[in-house]
C-alpha cells in the first residue's frame, strides 16, 4: 500500500465529512485512511461510522492530544507513506497520487509536505527554519504585533513556493513521514500535547542525515486551525507555552531555556490584556 493518512480530529464533524469525501474522491491512490477521534461531543464518530465504514476509527475517551493519537494509527499503518491529515484539510483530487509520485523520486526526503492554498487559491506560508531563543522570545513578548519583520528569517518571508526546495521545517497539517523514517527515528515524541512535535519530528529527521522538503507536485486546500477556534486564548497560550519549552529543554542549552521559561509570565500577561481589550472592543461594535 502506497499510503497511510491519518486524521487526528476533534469537534469538527462537517469539516472531517467534507475532508473524508474529498480524499475517497482521489484518483490514481491506493491508501488506507485512519480517523482517531479525541472524545468529540459533536457526533464526529457516528458521522464516520455511518457514511465511512471504510475508515479505521480509534474513539478515544479523552482528548490525549495531537502526538498521542497520531501514534496509535501509526502503530498500525502498513503504507510506505504515512501522511499525518489534519481534519480541516481537502485534498485535489490527484494531491495524493501527484505526492506519492514525487516521494518515490526523492529518496532522501523522509518528511514532506505540498503546497498548501487557502478557498481563494492564495498561498498558506508553512515553511519555517528551527526556533532559536531570539525569534521565540520575540513571540512571546508579542514584538511581532508591533514590528511584524522580526519573524522574516524564521518565517523564512522570502521562500519561493514555486519551486521544491530542502528546508528546515514544514506545517503540520499536511505531514507526510516516510516509513524508513519511522522505523530510524521513531514516533512522535508524546512529551507535546500541541504544537512543536512537527518541529521537533523534522529536527530528528535531520539529525539523521535525512532531509525535510517542501514539495510543488501537489496542492492542498488549507482552511487553518478549525479546531483551535473552539479554544479560548488563554488555554492556546498555555498549550504554547508548555509545548515550546519542553522543545527549548530538549534541543537548546539550560541558558535558552530558562530565559524564556521567565519571560513566559510576562507573554501570558500581555496575551490577557490583549484579549480583554479585544472583548471590549468588539462589545462596543
Amino acid at each position: 500500500m502506497d499510503l497511510s493518512i491519518i486524521i487526528v480530529s476533534w469537534n469538527v464533524k462537517e469539516k472531517l465529512k467534507d475532508n473524508l469525501r474529498a480524499l475517497f474522491e482521489s484518483r490514481h491512490a491506493d491508501f488506507e485512511v485512519f480517523v482517531v477521534d479525541n472524545n468529540s461531543q459533536d457526533g464526529s464518530a457516528a458521522m464516520v461510522r455511518r457514511l465511512y465504514p471504510q475508515v479505521k476509527l480509534i474513539v478515544n475517551q479523552d482528548n490525549l492530544g495531537f502526538s498521542r493519537a497520531n501514534n496509535q494509527a501509526i502503530k498500525q499503518a502498513s503504507g510506505k507513506y504515512i501522511l499525518l491529515l489534519n481534519p480541516d484539510m481537502r485534498v485535489f483530487d490527484d494531491t495524493l497520487s501527484n505526492m506519492v509520485s514525487w516521494l518515490n523520486w526523492h529518496e532522501r526526503a523522509w518528511v514532506a509536505g505540498c503546497k498548501l492554498v487557502d478557498e481563494n487559491a492564495r498561498v498558506v506560508k508553512q515553511v519555517r527554519r528551527f526556533p532559536a531563543l531570539f525569534n521565540q522570545l520575540a513571540i512571546i513578548l508579542k514584538i511581532p504585533h508591533l514590528w511584524p519583520a522580526i519573524l522574516n528569517k524564521y518565517l523564512w518571508s522570502n521562500f519561493d513556493y514555486t519551486k521544491s526546495a530542502a528546508v528546515d521545517s514544514i506545517r503540520g497539517g499536511f505531514f507526510i513521514i516516510k516509513k524508513q523514517a519511522i522505523e530510524k527515528v521513531g514516533l512522535l515524541d508524546e512529551r507535546y500535547f500541541l504544537w512543536f512535535e512537527e518541529v521537533d519530528y523534522c529536527r530528528r529527521v535531520k539529525e539523521t542525515g535525512a532531509e525535510v522538503w517542501y514539495s510543488n507536485a501537489a496542492e492542498c486546500i488549507d482552511l487553518v486551525g478549525q479546531s483551535f477556534k473552539q479554544v479560548n486564548l488563554a488555554i492556546k497560550q498555555r498549550y504554547f507555552r508548555d509545548s515550546m519549552l519542553k522543545y527549548f529543554r530538549k534541543w537548546h542549552s539550560p541558558f535558552a531555556y530558562w530565559v524564556l521559561k521567565l519571560c513566559w509570565p510576562i507573554g501570558l500577561l500581555l496575551a490577557w490584556v490583549a484579549e480583554k481589550v479585544r472583548i471590549k472592543s468588539g462589545g462596543k461594535t
